[in-house]
């Protein structure tokens, strides 16, 4: 038996759904533009470069969950969807997933997103299992702006997924290949472990560290 891995953003879609997502309540007037671009160029540079302060980040991405309640989050989800993520899933993301499903491979999708924005996305590729930043509930049931346990970030990717494999009595030793398909710098510390890396659509850093070790690249895109 394998095991696929998959990050979500820019590897299996065709675009980031941590920045999609405020594109979209800007564009309903919930957001202040000017100030969240600022922000959020100024986390993406942090990301780019390796260092991104993820504590730092989520604060600021997650705040705008708190001002609605979760039947109005789901409402609002379901229109990002049609509007900003089913556009960039690329047939070939779709078909590479297909491919590893119908080879018996336990697939998942890992990702340094929330589950809140990530889970209706894994759905949608048909991806039963999911690592994402989980999300602190108030006792409504509200999202309180806080994550919980370890952010699937960076190194937190193998941390989170080892607890994963743990509760199901496995190692990432129990398969026979493990793939892990990633396009960026931030899941070498992941890619380093599995027995098949594979850059996809890389970013600077990650392609040439890929062509040095003789990992595959490939491009998903269209």
């Amino acid at each position: 038996m394998n095991l696929a891995l998959f990050d979500l953003d820019n590897t299996l879609i065709a675009g980031d759904s941590d920045t999609e997502w405020p594109k979209f309540l800007i564009k309903r007037g919930i957001l202040d533009p000017d100030h969240h671009a600022r922000q959020n160029d100024y986390f993406y540079e942090q990301y780019k470069a390796g260092t991104l302060d993820i504590y730092e980040f989520l604060d600021f991405q997650l705040a705008p969950l708190t001002r609605f309640s979760r039947s109005e989050l789901d409402t609002l989800h379901a229109q990002y969807m049609q509007e900003h993520i089913l556009p960039i899933i690329p047939p070939k993301a779709r078909e590479l997933v297909a491919a590893h499903q119908a080879a018996g491979d336990v697939v998942m999708i890992i990702t340094a997103t929330n589950r809140f924005i990530t889970a209706p996305i894994a759905r949608e590729l048909g991806v039963a299992h999911l690592i994402a930043v989980e999300l602190a509930e108030d006792a409504a049931g509200n999202y309180t702006g806080k994550p919980t346990g370890t952010p699937s970030f960076q190194a937190g990717k193998i941390t989170r997924l080892n607890e994963w494999l743990a509760a199901r009595g496995e190692t990432l030793q129990s398969y026979d290949k493990s793939y892990f398909y990633s396009d960026s710098r931030n899941d070498l510390p992941l890619m380093s472990i599995v027995t098949h890396p594979v850059a996809v659509d890389a970013d600077d850093t990650l392609l040439a560290h890929a062509q040095a070790h003789g990992w595959p690249t490939i491009t998903l895109r269209d």
